[in-house]
């Protein structure tokens, strides 16, 4: 993405995106992970998250552009399905084996979400690199400042309704997006690291428009998952 079709608020998200790299590389994680685990499909921790299922032509696009390439390199690596691909809009409980959230919470968490989302407009994302985290592969991207609007607004309502955020964030005022490609139940090759840094210098996915949030539980691949509701930005 060159700087000058960079908004102020997107080079403030970079910088997030930078920060979370760095302590990556440091390895001290001043955000919330997922611990990996054998089999991800059938796992058992579960959370409460405002998510975006996106469009087929942007699934399409990913599986073309990262997920086949991948899988020839390192096949045993946990990749996510089309139908399981997502993009976090908020984060409302984290995974756990028993749930951090009861039927209540959710039902809670689902009046916020309703009250809130359909107040908001549409926005746009700019992916523009991979990142690797210690056990997962993500795409990321920049958005509009919309989003960092909603998940501040999320953020105030749900913590007076009861049901604050449990995820640890490194920045509590601008936030990103990301669309989890793959999880690691093994060390990575170094085979494996070349190509996803050669994937990420040339990121061909065009700006997308996300245009509704959906509230789910769910493990972490979203192969167990039970929607609860969805709502359209305006």
């Amino acid at each position: 993405m060159p700087l000058f079709d960079q908004t102020l608020n997107q080079k403030k998200q970079i910088e997030v995106i930078d920060s979370i790299e760095n302590q990556i590389k440091g390895n001290f994680l001043g955000f919330s992970t997922v611990e990996p685990i054998k089999n991800y499909d059938n796992d058992t921790r579960i959370c409460l998250t405002g998510i975006h299922f996106p469009k087929q032509t942007l699934l399409d696009e990913i599986t073309r552009a990262f997920i086949e390439p991948l899988k020839q390199i390192s096949p045993d690596h946990y990749y996510y399905e089309k139908e399981s691909l997502h993009i976090t809009v908020k984060s409302v409980r984290v995974i756990n084996d028993p749930p951090h959230f009861t039927e209540t919470d959710i039902q809670k968490a689902r009046k916020v979400f309703r009250e809130i989302i359909p107040r908001h407009n549409r926005y746009k994302a700019y992916f523009y690199r991979l990142l690797l985290f210690p056990s997962n592969l993500a795409l990321i991207g920049t958005t509009d400042p919309e989003l960092d609007t909603i998940v501040l607004d999320l953020d105030k309502r749900l913590k007076e309704a009861g049901v604050p955020d449990d995820k640890q964030y490194t920045n509590s005022r601008y936030f990103f997006c990301n669309v989890t490609l793959a999880r690691f139940n093994a060390p990575i090759t170094d085979e494996f690291r070349k190509k996803v840094n050669e994937l990420s210098n040339v990121i061909t996915v065009p700006t997308y428009l996300i245009d509704s949030v959906t509230l789910v539980t769910g493990n972490a691949a979203l192969k167990k998952r039970t929607i609860i509701d969805s709502w359209k930005l305006i």
